[in-house]
């Protein structure tokens, strides 16, 4: 193991604390990195008998070739089909043997997988982990046997669901025009059935390196008892480096962007409109506002779209906004985009919507909002923030990106404070850029109605 071992805050780093009102967390970070390149990240928490455990690669949706669509997530299943000393089924039966649960993700930028188990099982879980990660078993059965169950779950969550992909599949596509950032992370059939034991196993070389990966422990654990584990399961695991990153960058619209599909399934229209905003990870400054934004315009009834579009106009049912196509705005890198989505009452104007939402954009930005709503939306942020990294797993999960997209999993601790930080001449400026001109946007015709 390499000697690059270090703590990371854990509590207030300036004056400006006090000035938000919302201190950041005091969670204790341990840092190193083992000599196969493995990243690891514990933050010990003995007030339950609980642990959880993320193993995140640094490989999503946007990093599959061209021609394997689909196959980030497809791997992901693969995963779980026993490995180097495990049969199939194995990995469930030791985690939910232990009184522990699983599972894994799938996203733009990586893909995770994690437990919850009770702390005296950390080793059960550190050696699963280890042990897919030196090699699972890709076997033609596993592989067409997993093919034909990520079929079936497209079939249920997309083909024969109403809305099925709206917006995450339907509007990149509009917004973007290279593969990486525009092409089905689900994938196609015809891709998916094309895929060999061949390109499984050059996959897993490329992307399931321990120099790609970054494990996270939270919980009830000794951090020096935690260390030895970790060595002792992950430290033989060969050293492969982390491939190099696709390039995913591309340049904003200068014209605005808009198409229509229709939805046999569908019982009303709806629509969905995205802008881009600044670099998440290296322009975190400037893109902080815009998170900041989604949430002043669509979270809880008091917001400005929501009280517009809903509760006066009623021309929509229901409203929600967000960072990201995927809806976490701390998990992702550039390119991605603010999101609004409305579902409309039978016979809805999306035009009308549209017009509206420009408007109300428009009054933000020249008249500003009061400090109190914007306290009042900060003080909601940091509730989700804290409530989502309360559980053991939650701040594995969260620590394990930050790691892996920042090298700074301490982020966590100061996000809450950040957030509250966001001024409200920032939230104007971000506003004033959510042009039409700079618009992508993606009607649903309910019905199959042209």
């Amino acid at each position: 193991m390499a000697a690059r071992r270090s703590q990371e805050r854990t509590g207030p780093t300036s004056n400006t604390d006090q000035r938000a009102g919302i201190p950041p967390t005091r969670y204790p970070v341990e840092r190193f990195t083992l000599d196969n390149g493995l990243r690891v990240v514990l933050t010990p928490d003995r007030s339950a008998p609980v642990v959880g455990v993320a193993v995140l690669y640094d490989v999503g949706i946007r990093s599959e070739p061209e021609g394997r669509t689909g196959f980030a997530h497809l791997f992901e299943h693969l995963m779980f089909q026993g490995s180097e000393n495990l049969e199939k089924l194995a990995h469930f039966r030791h985690v939910q043997g232990a009184g522990g649960s699983f599972n894994g993700s799938t996203h733009l930028d990586y893909t995770d997988y994690y437990e919850t188990l009770p702390s005296n099982a950390l080793e059960r879980a550190l050696f699963l982990e280890a042990d897919r990660m030196r090699g699972p078993r890709l076997t033609e059965e596993n592989l067409r046997n997993q093919v034909d169950v990520v079929k079936e779950e497209i079939r249920v969550n997309v083909l024969n669901r109403p809305y099925g992909g709206f917006p995450w599949l339907t509007l990149p596509p509009v917004m973007f025009d290279t593969f990486p950032n525009a092409h089905d992370g689900y994938g196609s059939f015809t891709d998916l059935e094309s895929a060999t034991v061949a390109d499984a196993t050059d996959f897993f070389r490329r992307y399931y390196a321990s120099g790609n990966a970054v494990l996270a422990v939270s919980g009830d654990l000794d951090v020096d008892e935690a260390v030895t584990l970790v060595q002792r399961h992950f430290g033989d695991v060969p050293h492969r480096p982390a491939p190099s990153r696709p390039d995913f960058t591309e340049p904003d619209l200068t014209a605005e962007r808009r198409e229509t599909y229709a939805d046999r399934l569908a019982p009303l229209p709806a629509v969905a409109a995205a802008w881009r905003v600044p670099d998440p990870i290296a322009d975190f400054a400037a893109y902080l506002p815009y998170v900041v934004l989604a949430e002043v315009l669509t979270d809880g009834e008091a917001s400005r779209l929501v009280e517009r579009l809903v509760q006066r106009d009623r021309t929509a049912t229901g409203l929600s906004g967000y960072l990201g196509f995927m809806g976490d705005p701390f998990d992702v890198r550039d390119p991605t985009a603010l999101l609004l989505e409305a579902h409309l009452p039978p016979g809805g104007d999306v035009d009308k919507v549209l017009r509206t939402v420009d408007e109300e954009v428009d009054r933000l930005a020249t008249d500003g909002l009061p400090a109190e709503e914007l306290a009042r939306t900060q003080a909601r942020m940091a509730t989700h923030l804290l409530r989502d990294t309360d559980a053991v797993l939650g701040r594995a999960l969260r620590m394990a990106v930050l790691e892996q997209q920042r090298d700074d999993p301490g982020l966590l601790n100061d996000l809450p404070r950040l957030v509250g930080e966001v001024t409200e001449e920032q939230v104007r400026a971000a506003a004033a850029t959510l042009r039409p001109e700079r618009r992508a946007s993606i009607e649903v015709v309910p019905g199959g109605a042209k």
